[in-house]
């Protein structure tokens, strides 16, 4: 389903200074410069709650954002100018675009940690399964990019299942799994919401895990 359009979003995705306006790896390499700081990427940041805290409590961090939906890129954007979030760049991007925006010839940008929020199930049909961000097509993405972990949360129980079956087939080792996330919230205290999962998770459980490449 695609977001309402926001009549102050077309300006917002113009000259907000937080989102990089070509995803092209060349400028996404120019754009982060010299520094030496880790870089953690979510894939489909929503509204934007969850990356604009994370970073907050974590100033030492730069962040890449990805959104498809131009009006819900520019929400996130314009919350993370609001809310003097952290060092964030958002890109307007699909998750097939990262092998070119992150890879070169000679050149990688490293990823330390991958966050998967309450991605699309694609639970309806059968064979939607490869569209799913963690099937084993995606996790070779993610291997061929050297990113190291991934946390994730769903509230699908068909999504996480699958997820569990495609990391234990990559070989991926996965570690903190909670099949009711905020029933277990005492051992996950520094867990931040999004806008999703605050508005989903009182009518049912939240699964999360974290999951650690092969090759690390």
């Amino acid at each position: 389903m695609r977001a309402r359009t926001k009549k102050w979003a077309p300006n917002e995705l113009s000259n907000n200074p937080r989102i990089l306006r070509s995803a092209e790896h060349s400028s996404l390499l120019e754009y982060l410069g010299e520094s030496d700081n880790p870089i953690h990427l979510e894939i489909g940041c929503g509204k934007g709650r969850f990356i604009c805290e994370t970073s907050r409590r974590n100033p030492n961090i730069l962040y890449i954002a990805i959104e498809r939906e131009p009006t819900i890129l520019a929400t996130a954007a314009r919350q993370a100018e609001l809310t003097n979030a952290g060092s964030i760049i958002f890109i307007l991007a699909d998750a097939d675009n990262l092998l070119d925006m992150l890879m070169s010839d000679d050149s990688l940008i490293q990823i330390s940690r991958l966050y998967i929020n309450f991605c699309d199930p694609w639970s309806r049909k059968k064979k939607w399964a490869k569209r799913r961000l963690t099937h084993e097509k995606y996790l070779s993405m993610y291997e061929t990019l050297k990113i190291p972990e991934i946390f994730f949360k769903t509230d699908n129980r068909i999504l996480f299942e699958s997820s569990l079956e495609s990391f234990n087939m990559k070989g991926w080792r996965m570690q903190n799994i909670s099949l009711n996330l905020h029933a277990d919230i005492n051992k996950y205290p520094d867990n931040i919401m999004t806008e999703y999962e605050e508005k989903f998770s009182p009518h049912g459980p939240i699964y999360r895990l974290e999951a650690q490449t092969p090759y690390k």
